[in-house]
């Protein structure tokens, strides 16, 4: 997209344009014309979004966690469909897409839906973001294992909480379902979630981005018993970077 159209666009009276979104989990909810506009196209993620939807025809009461929110459209989609009985937590570390996200569920009046404006890992603090290209990537991240930082690289603080904390203190139900997108530090936003998850046992849709990331999750989970289905039929069997997967409780 040329650079002027693009400026254009990103004017506030114009990305803010209230527009509807057109299919998906969100299907039908009050959105914002620009950026990102796949989300309200309904063409984002399309797999993913089939998951959720046939992991069950009614979400009423659910209780979900979204850890990687972006602009919220699973965040919508799902508090739209557990509606008041159920809740959704929604974290996001990084400010420009937190305030986009946050507008969308005003706009939708979502009271039982609580927005963190913060990372979630095994430690909480103020932890170093990676902003590589830029607040406007979704590829900003906490550190990788070995990943160090110098003054060329541009980053940020952001606050890192612990789930499981959350929970025991109560600003946070306990999870039927939990999405996980974030950039390479699932495996450390579960294990600040270890006790939650081995007492709960919900359904996770992951999506991996290091073999780091696989390796830690795997730990997490495997001793729970879950069943591992790849979201997308051309993803390979076994968790791989850059691949979704369903995560089930076994009986």
């Amino acid at each position: 997209m040329p650079d002027l159209l693009r400026r254009f666009l990103s004017l506030p009276v114009i990305a803010r344009l209230p527009v509807r979104v057109r299919g998906g989990v969100a299907k039908g909810a009050r959105w914002t014309f620009f950026p990102w506009t796949a989300y309200w196209r309904g063409t984002h993620e399309p797999a993913a979004q089939a998951c959720i939807l046939a992991l069950r025809s009614d979400w009423t009461g659910a209780h979900v966690w979204d850890l990687g929110s972006h602009y919220g459209l699973f965040v919508v989609g799902l508090g739209l469909r557990a509606g008041p009985t159920g809740s959704v937590a929604a974290f996001e570390p990084n400010p420009l897409s937190h305030a986009r996200l946050a507008l969308h569920v005003r706009r939708n009046r979502l009271a039982h839906v609580k927005t963190f404006p913060c990372a979630v890992s095994d430690q909480a603090g103020n932890q170093r973001f990676f902003l590589y290209e830029g607040l406007e990537s979704t590829s900003s991240h906490l550190a990788y294992e070995n990943e160090t930082w110098d003054e060329s690289i541009p980053s940020m603080h952001v606050p890192a909480v612990r789930l499981d904390d959350l929970v025991a203190s109560g600003e946070i139900n306990p999870p039927d379902f939990i999405k996980v997108d974030v950039e390479g530090h699932g495996h450390k936003a579960l294990a600040g979630a270890a006790a939650t998850l081995a007492r709960c046992r919900p359904v996770l849709l992951i999506g991996f981005h290091t073999e780091a990331e696989i390796s830690g999750v795997l730990a997490v989970l495997t001793p729970l018993r879950y069943r591992i289905t790849p979201v997308n039929t051309v993803s390979p069997a076994v968790p791989a970077p850059d691949h979704d997967y369903l995560f089930e409780p076994l009986p």
